[in-house]
């Protein structure tokens, strides 16, 4: 929305950084290689980190500050630091003329937003506030790792924004370790034509979201694009029966008699017990693959270091097959893996298949722009601080164009007092690993984090088996007494199987399938609950 695509500074740059801002991600369990230039940047340049997360995360607890903000006001502190950057003069006025659409725009729209004002919204003391907003604003080799966590949220995708403009305001863009970085998925030049098959489809098929499955799966016109039902389903890479939200619609859909599902899967997952027919999968170990990725610059190619177990079969081997048992005659289908990547890397005028082979990877970063030293990618090469969303997604009424907090949140009442977010455990990085025995022998079983004083106010003790729910469900769980999580919010880590659960029934039960602005996906973090002992 501000930038243009998705793509920001190098993070190998982060050894070159004086500030490290790691927010809403926990690094030290989702990017390991994000913590060793940490360590670097720390050791070489006495590098100051602060982490900004509403939970005491392994992050946090690595670094110099952290700040315990409330989930869904990333907005309102990434509005209040870049006003104290105007007020205070540190704005770099010659970057902001020449590189942004509209900076008196955005100067005056964040005049009212004060210290005192996001104190209140987030939670955090104006101190606070003002210490950090001294840090990055004086700071101009500062670099701002944005993590996926807090997009996850009704005003998500208005909070990055918010937050992909305070680097632009302090010109830190113009520095070596300086900027911010989200995702770098469009430097990937890869043609996937052959890939995705798009040379057969003509863009004819129905591109249903995934998070609204269950609402698919029971016949909900709007979400069937005008077309008709969904009879059968080929399953591959995913869980839905526990990663998807609204989890009573989704086992509802999947109890159809009427519906027919293939699980192509490595593991006897909830989904594939849901199966009429199971085929094996191989792991990446097992197979040929092209990775490219959000967080580094590099395309790898992956080839099979041990061969497929028993009678399984990659994704490409099934869908050839069932393509050629189905009459498709397109030659993409009678392709190896090899010559389905060769012909891609070909396409893409990427270096050939044995030059891969040889080198394992290719730097894909594009040097100087990765600082959009040549400008940014709208048509008009500027930063757009007022983000006009209906480039980004159809589903944009009502979005605010500026930076700011944006009050759509579900909102605590004295029946649901609580919000609930649901991260990744350090060993669960998603429902694959929950299978693995050495890590379920880390985590154990589900437990919810308590505060304290929540916990006394409800005469809760640790470990005891607590209760929680809201309108789509209820949940059983044990309760884990810590002072990781703030006041008023708990957190369920995961993502476990249902069958961990007392009530055979996973934590996404109690998170809407409400479709986030403007592009999908799902509120996963913007959840309120009522808690209990069961």
């Amino acid at each position: 929305a501000g930038a243009g695509s998705v793509r920001g500074a190098d993070p190998r740059d982060m050894v070159n950084s004086d500030l490290i801002v790691i927010w809403g991600c926990n690094a030290v369990a989702t990017q390991v290689n994000l913590m060793k230039l940490v360590a670097q940047a720390k050791r070489t340049r006495g590098c100051k980190v602060i982490v900004i997360d509403p939970s005491k995360t392994g992050t946090a607890k690595k670094a110099d500050v952290h700040l315990a903000l409330k989930p869904g006001t990333d907005g309102a502190l990434a509005a209040v630091v870049m006003h104290c950057a105007f007020r205070d003069e540190l704005a770099d006025w010659d970057y902001l003329q020449g590189m942004t659409d509209d900076p008196q725009g955005l100067r005056a729209n964040l005049m009212d937003k004060t210290p005192e004002w996001a104190a209140e919204i987030t939670g955090l003391s104006v101190v606070q506030i003002e210490q950090f907003a001294q840090d990055y604003n004086a700071t101009k080799r500062s670099f701002i790792r944005l993590g996926i966590g807090f997009s996850r949220s009704r005003n998500g995708a208005h909070n990055v924004h918010s937050v992909a403009c305070m680097p632009v305001v302090t010109g830190a863009w113009q520095h070596t370790g300086g900027g911010a970085l989200l995702g770098i998925s469009d430097i990937f030049t890869l043609d996937k034509t052959l890939i995705e098959g798009a040379h057969l489809t003509g863009n004819k098929g129905r591109m249903l979201d995934m998070t609204r499955i269950g609402a698919i799966l029971n016949g909900q016109e709007s979400d069937l694009l005008g077309g008709p039902p969904v009879k059968a389903m080929l399953i591959q890479n995913t869980n839905p029966m526990v990663v998807a939200p609204d989890l009573h619609q989704v086992h509802k859909g999947f109890a159809r008699e009427d519906l027919f599902v293939c699980v192509h899967e490595q593991f006897m997952t909830e989904t594939a017990g849901m199966a009429d027919v199971i085929l094996p999968a191989t792991s990446c170990f097992e197979h040929d693959d092209l990775f490219s990725a959000y967080g580094q610059p590099y395309l790898q190619l992956a080839t099979p270091v041990i061969q497929p177990f028993a009678n399984s079969r990659s994704n490409h081997e099934v869908i050839c097959e069932l393509g050629q048992r189905l009459g498709v005659k397109d030659a993409s289908f009678t392709q190896s893996p090899e010559q389905l990547i060769a012909q891609t890397l070909e396409d893409s005028s990427y270096p050939d298949y044995q030059r891969m082979v040889s080198d394992k990877w290719l730097d894909c970063s594009v040097g100087a722009d990765m600082q959009y030293e040549q400008g940014f990618d709208w048509p008009d090469g500027k930063f757009h601080f007022k983000a006009d969303w209906s480039q980004v997604g159809k589903n944009h009424a009502g979005m605010p164009g500026w930076p700011g907090h944006w009050e759509v949140t579900a909102k605590t009442t004295t029946e649901t007092p609580f919000r609930l977010t649901t991260p990744p455990a350090r060993h669960f990085l998603n429902s694959s690993f929950t299978q693995s025995p050495s890590s379920l022998k880390e985590e154990i079983r589900p437990t919810l984090r308590i505060n304290p004083d929540d916990a006394k106010n409800l005469a809760l003790v640790d470990q005891q088996l607590v209760e929680i729910g809201n309108s789509l469900g209820a949940v059983k769980l044990h309760a884990e007494i810590t002072d990781l999580t703030q006041i008023g919010v708990l957190e369920s880590r995961g993502i476990w199987p249902g069958d961990a659960f007392v009530g055979k029934i996973g934590i996404n039960s109690l998170i809407s399938a409400e479709s986030v602005q403007p592009c999908g996906g799902a509120a996963f973090h913007d959840v309120v609950v009522w808690l209990r002992a069961a």
